[in-house]
């Protein structure tokens, strides 16, 4: 399913500023287009740069990584219950906390980029194996209505958006 292709029920305001950001590709390739770009620009970063803040309260790129990776697990565990009918309303989840409490900064880049393509892979395995009935599928979280297919579009469009500030802030 394109991001073109999805009613706009599926997602509500900051959900759409995501979407807006994939291109009109299907989501196996939108999945696959966005790790590249993410993989490229942290593999082109220097190394001092990926414990850079450009304010005090803002994430390192390390922190930024692993905050995407956390994201994505979230978002699949989303998508996998609402896909298998869980009609239970998930909670959200508080990023700044996660953020803090990751100890991202101590880890190496490498090990970072290792961890967020294993998940790449494995939200690559998840939505392969949904059946186009199950991508239409619906849930509730964090008080918003969103479908299985918008949640791993919404994946690419997070990490672009990231993206998008590290190339401005960052870089």
């Amino acid at each position: 399913m394109k991001v073109a292709h999805l009613p706009t029920s599926d997602f509500e305001h900051y959900l759409k500023n995501y979407l807006q950001k994939v291109p009109d590709l299907r989501l196996l390739e939108s999945l696959e287009h966005s790790r590249k770009i993410l993989v490229n620009l942290y593999q082109e970063m220097a190394p001092e740069k990926t414990l850079y803040r450009y304010a005090d309260d803002k994430w390192t790129p390390k922190e930024m990584l692993l905050h995407l990776i956390d994201s994505e697990r979230i978002f699949c565990t989303r998508a996998l219950r609402f896909a298998r009918k869980d009609k239970t309303v998930l909670s959200g989840y508080d990023h700044e906390t996660f953020v803090k409490e990751s100890q991202a900064n101590e880890r190496d880049l490498s090990s970072l980029l290792e961890e967020y393509n294993a998940q790449r892979q494995s939200s690559i395995f998840l939505f392969k194996s949904l059946s186009k009935e199950m991508l239409q599928r619906k849930g509730n979280a964090n008080g918003l209505v969103v479908s299985v297919a918008a949640l791993g579009l919404i994946i690419s469009g997070h990490e672009l958006h990231h993206v998008q500030i590290l190339e401005e802030r960052y870089l």
